[in-house]
């Protein structure tokens, strides 16, 4: 197994410049993110629980965006490998049509019955009425949000990552600039409370798709041809179909799984203090999962450019295992970094800045230990699924892995013990995190079989 790690001069430089950019992208992301809970935070945990059940429909959205754009890296990387710039663009034009249509008919729903969506996540009356006027300001932005993904998305999937962490990280400094002018009600503004977080979110994205656009404009690795993007043809709209869809439905019920996680939190007798606690749970996932998510990008692109270029199955196979050894290592690292941060770090200083106190104390403890014992293997699997899996084209057995331990285990295991048990909070904790139990040992067979491995580029042209 350890021999897979040979590899040829500078691999593991390529890896390291490929995955830098995406890492500091996703920690700046989360940063400011965590920031953004922290302000909400500050105007009590009654307002920190109706923003977290308000964004459980808006991370369906990004999750089904995030598909989209998992399906764009499938094909563009391997035409990368290739040099195929028309096919690029004409793959940019699929994903920008369905990315804005769905991110359109997501964002009226929520402008249009915001009380009815919240009351899909909670039955708490004072939670929908706090959540609702979030959710209608909010969900607009991410129509810019997927018009400028798509193009980030695929700079992402031709080697320049760069490009996507320098927009995102000043969307996201201005959303946080504006949250603490909103929210608070500083330099003269009115103070806006829940209101002012959604404004500034939805500021921050026009200005993340003016910047996007602008950079598309001059760019001479990646030039828009606005002929092919708006008119990418059959063959690529039906290769583009085979390909993404299963990665779609993958991420949106992906989300709907883990949005149904928050549906039954927020239904559960202590439903305020299970989604304050998951709340700052959620933040600390992001922080843990940084470095993960992206060495799992660089593996998508690394991987489908080797088969782009026409690389042996047996080469193929072995980069893939060198990337996923790499990612469990990570994972058992950051496991030691959040054992060592729980007692002096998260315990003593976080959990209090938030108000959690007593059984919301608890329950964010008991969450931590179970996702720090979950953690190597939620390492492994994310570069699997999201990086190798996908980027051979085997989108569909990737969703399968990913869908049923989720659905079939997590799921109904959480709601029985936090609806009908009643059972005790750390079997409730673990029920949540089951997923990752099924999840490996099912990748490595595929992995394996040597199934996955795909040229998905052969009849796209049109």
């Amino acid at each position: 197994m350890l021999s897979h790690l040979r590899r040829e001069r500078g691999f593991y430089k390529r890896v390291w410049m490929l995955s830098l950019p995406l890492i500091l992208q996703n920690l700046i992301t989360t940063s400011l993110g965590f920031v953004d809970t922290f302000m909400v935070g500050l105007l009590g945990q009654a307002e920190l629980s109706a923003v977290t059940a308000a964004n459980s429909p808006v991370f369906l959205l990004q999750v089904i965006v995030f598909g989209l754009l998992s399906g764009l890296t499938i094909l563009v990387s391997q035409y990368w490998g290739k040099g195929d710039m028309d096919a690029i663009n004409r793959c940019m034009g699929v994903a920008l049509y369905a990315g804005v249509a769905m991110s359109t008919a997501v964002s009226m729903l929520m402008l249009f019955f915001p009380e009815t969506v919240m009351g899909l996540v909670t039955n708490n009356a004072q939670l929908i009425s706090l959540g609702a006027p979030y959710l209608q300001i909010v969900g607009v932005g991410y129509i810019f949000n997927a018009a400028s993904s798509v193009y980030v998305g695929a700079q992402r999937s031709t080697e320049n990552p760069l490009m996507g962490m320098v927009v995102f990280a000043a969307s996201m400094l201005l959303n946080t600039f504006l949250n603490y002018v909103l929210i608070f009600g500083k330099f003269g503004a009115p103070a806006m409370g829940v209101t002012g977080a959604a404004a500034a979110t939805l500021a921050s994205r026009i200005v993340e798709f003016l910047l996007t656009y602008g950079y598309a404009l001059r760019s001479k690795r990646l030039p828009l041809r606005p002929a092919l993007m708006l008119r990418p043809g059959r063959a690529m709209v039906k290769s583009f179909v085979k390909y993404a869809t299963p990665v779609l439905v993958n991420e949106t019920f992906w989300g709907l799984g883990t949005t149904m996680m928050t549906v039954i939190m927020g239904h559960m007798l202590i439903s305020e203090e299970m989604l304050a606690a998951y709340a700052i749970m959620g933040n600390i996932d992001k922080f843990a999962t940084v470095a993960c998510f992206g060495l799992a990008g660089a593996a998508a692109v690394i991987v489908g450019k080797r088969i782009g270029e026409g690389a042996s199955r047996e080469e193929v196979y072995s980069v893939s295992w060198c990337l996923l050894i790499i990612s469990f290592l990570l994972g058992m690292v950051v496991s030691a970094a959040m054992a060592v941060l729980l007692p002096t770090v998260f315990i003593p200083h976080l959990y209090p800045l938030f108000h959690l106190e007593h059984l919301s104390l608890t329950i964010a403890v008991t969450m931590c230990v179970v996702y720090i014992l979950m953690m190597p293997m939620k390492a492994f699997d994310i570069t699997n699924i999201t990086g190798i899996l996908r980027a051979g084209g085997d989108a569909r057995m990737a969703s399968v892995i990913d869908l049923c331990p989720l659905w079939l285990v997590a799921v109904p295991l959480t709601a029985l013990c936090g609806l009908v048990l009643d059972a005790p909070v750390w079997m409730v904790c673990f029920s949540i995190y089951s997923e990752n139990v099924c999840k490996m040992p099912w990748g490595v067979h595929r992995l394996y079989s040597r199934k996955w491995i795909n040229d998905v580029t052969r009849g796209t042209r049109s």
